[in-house]
């Protein structure tokens, strides 16, 4: 089970890097926030089907949701601005792989100390030695 999550969260990367080489030539012609809506927009419309179709019914609401959670509501389009202003300056892969180094530094954070309810997973050897490799690739895309 944990090698077919793993192939799909690398498919979903794969499919952020896609988003970025769209965001760029699309920010450009109708502007960047125009371009950040158009993405959520359609994910939205896309999700509201599937949440017509597959979501239970009886589930939580989510306005009793505590608030915090929705941070991620904000996060998302601050994402994809970003993308959208970087991957035309310097290109798709140092664009991910700058993603992918703050992804895996605040990740370290948040499953050591086991943040917004995740799992504590503490910080060892090989977690800081794997970032410290996605730092190199960062300086070696970024000279090459």
């Amino acid at each position: 089970m944990q090698l077919i999550l793993i192939l799909l969260v690398v498919i979903g990367g794969m499919g952020l890097s896609v988003e970025a080489g769209l965001l760029g030539p699309l920010g450009h012609q109708v502007g960047e926030l125009w371009a950040t809506l158009s993405i959520f927009g359609v994910g939205a419309g896309l999700t509201f089907l599937l949440m017509l179709f597959f979501s239970p019914r009886n589930s939580p609401s989510f306005f009793a949701q505590p608030g915090w959670t929705l941070v991620g509501g904000i996060l998302g389009p601050v994402y994809v601005v970003i993308l959208t202003l970087a991957t035309p300056s310097i290109g798709i892969a140092l664009t991910m792989i700058g993603v992918l180094a703050g992804q895996v530094f605040k990740s370290l954070i948040i499953d050591h100390y086991g943040l917004f309810g995740t799992p504590h997973r503490p910080v060892n050897r090989q977690r800081v030695a794997a970032l410290i490799f996605i730092i190199a690739a960062l300086g070696l895309v970024a000279q090459g």
